[in-house]
């Protein structure tokens, strides 16, 4: 084994505003020995995602907090090294939940073996994984494109927004994103032919730019950030538009409640629908929903990016990246690269 000791990263402090590197702690220990129906999974690519924020404060929502002391909980591709369960051997690529540290034992049933000839491991955590995941459903489920329509997706450059961005092309729509690099603009219109793409960070009146690109106004808006660029989206709204409310990222790292327009009347004069969703609502449907991404990814229609950040010891780096726009596409960290028997 390439290493005698495990390393592990566990949340220490509860960050109040944006988190930084002493709310974390890099602790070594023993490697676990997996017990009966166990295997022992060598990290190789772990996921950093924005909703971990949330999950690090004391509050009540959709999950419970992260205990203090103990591992940052998350998505993980690890290869098998050693075995005591019947279903999986040595050398297996499999997707497991452990979180930020290079080794667990894990029950087998609790991981999912994945084939690396279908498409690269990376991908189960990001296109065909939860991102991926979590657009399809938003999209087609709360958002319902139909051909002509216009639909808006902010973090558009993200894990989630670019796959929602494509669906809705797929779908015939018009579609329009908002990002916050001139890079990242760049890739929506060139890469994933968006129709148009509005950088909120030099634009100097976004609703001005929206109305602009969005001259029928708004039948569909994944919104992943929330905040004033909300704000500018919402009033442009056309009757029975449809809001898949995924993520508020501009308001994560908030030390006081966020105060804005009330858009209660806009959503009452349009007929709007605005519907919040995790993706495991639609546990029951993941494989219908990966089998889709899947198809469309051998098929030409759907593309991906991978903000890829060597070594263990960035992991806090690049999930602190997520809140200052470093990352084009899925943030992941490479931890290892698989043995030759499992390449």
């Amino acid at each position: 084994m390439a290493t005698e000791t495990n390393q592990q990263i566990l949340l220490v402090k509860r960050p109040k505003g944006m988190p930084n590197e002493e709310h974390f702690q890099l602790v070594e220990g023993p490697i676990p020995q997996p017990g009966e129906g166990e295997v022992l999974v060598r990290t190789l690519y772990l996921s950093v995602d924005p909703y971990m924020r949330g999950r690090m404060s004391d509050r009540k929502s959709y999950v419970p907090p992260y205990p203090l002391n103990e591992v940052v909980t998350g998505g993980v591709v690890g290869e098998v090294v050693q075995s005591r369960a019947a279903d999986l051997k040595e050398g297996d690529i499999v997707l497991a939940h452990y979180g930020w540290q290079k080794y667990a034992a894990v029950k087998s049933n609790q991981v999912r073996k994945l084939n690396p000839d279908l498409a690269p491991i990376s991908t189960a955590l990001g296109v065909l994984g939860m991102p991926g995941l979590t657009a399809y459903f938003g999209m087609l489920e709360i958002g319902r494109p139909q051909p002509g329509e216009t639909v808006v997706v902010s973090g558009a450059a993200g894990a989630v927004g670019t796959v929602a961005a494509q669906i809705a092309k797929i779908k015939g729509c018009r579609v329009v994103g908002i990002a916050g690099s001139d890079t990242k603009i760049r890739y929506l219109l060139d890469e994933l032919d968006l129709d148009a793409a509005i950088n909120y960070r030099t634009t100097p009146n976004l609703k001005k730019a929206l109305a602009e690109a969005c001259p029928n106004g708004v039948d569909i808006y994944f919104d992943n950030v929330g905040g004033e660029i909300s704000d500018a989206v919402i009033s442009l709204l056309n009757h029975g538009a449809r809001i898949p409310l995924c993520g508020q990222i501009s308001l994560y790292n908030l030390e006081k409640p966020d105060i804005g327009p009330r858009i209660q009347p806009q959503l009452l004069i349009t007929s709007a629908l605005m519907k919040g969703f995790i993706v495991t609502d639609y546990a029951d449907r993941f494989e219908e929903g990966t089998r889709q991404l899947a198809q469309w990814l051998r098929n030409g229609q759907l593309k991906y990016t991978e903000h890829i950040v060597e070594g263990f010891e960035n992991t806090v780096k690049a999930f602190l990246g997520l809140f200052t726009g470093e990352n084009l596409g899925k943030q992941l960290v490479k931890v290892a690269e698989p043995t030759k028997s499992s390449a």
